[in-house]
């Protein structure tokens, strides 16, 4: 097990939030994790962490409904927040969850980074764009995993990524995106524990 795997093993749950009034003290470094609600985001924790259930995984996109908290190390922590975009959510429940993920995004004064995810098969919905657009406006470093990459074959993989790239020029806080699978980790694993690594160095 690499040193970098070995970190991120040892992450542990620290608290759920339902209100921005929950959220822990501003404190240490923070990485939060974003996506539409089928975009594979409890997934990719539990194989960021090498954890089968630190995240809970459902076949019914939207589960997550709190802002979930782990604790990699000391003030290190990863943030998971609710997914977005699923029609089955009712409205009143979107419209708390469009509040608090503004808000958020607006007070948070140790969020280092968003690592974003989308579905490489339909990547940047307009709520993928609107989410950029919240990062833009706070200049706030973004990576995007392109998740799933295992469901493409090669060359059609790396064309969505290309064209993910490309879009991503017209933003101008630091965005970086890389293919990304959470059943398949040569996809994309490594590259991405050394940006979180890179986000939340150990002091």
């Amino acid at each position: 097990m690499s040193n970098l795997i070995q970190r991120f093993h040892a992450t542990t749950f620290l608290t759920s939030a339902n209100q921005l009034n929950q959220l822990p003290d501003n404190d240490g470094r923070e990485v939060a994790f974003a996506g539409r609600s089928n975009a594979g985001k409890s997934s990719a924790l539990n194989a960021l962490t090498s954890q089968n259930t630190l995240a809970r995984t459902s076949k019914t996109p939207g589960r997550t409904q709190l802002i979930n908290y782990f604790e990699v190390d000391e003030k290190s922590y990863l943030v998971d927040l609710p997914g977005y975009g699923y029609a089955k959510v009712p409205e009143r429940i979107r419209l708390h969850w469009r509040s608090v993920l503004q808000g958020y995004f607006e007070t948070r004064k140790n969020l280092v980074g968003l690592v974003m995810l989308m579905d490489v098969r339909h990547p940047l919905t307009p709520l993928d764009l609107q989410m950029l657009e919240w990062c833009e406006a706070q200049n706030l470093p973004t990576h995007i995993l392109l998740t799933k990459a295992d469901k493409l074959k090669r060359g059609p993989a790396k064309t969505a990524l290309f064209q993910v790239q490309a879009a991503l020029k017209e933003f101008k806080m630091p965005v970086t995106v890389q293919l990304f699978s959470a059943t398949d980790h040569t996809i994309g694993l490594q590259d991405a524990l050394k940006v979180l690594n890179e986000w939340l160095p150990r002091d």
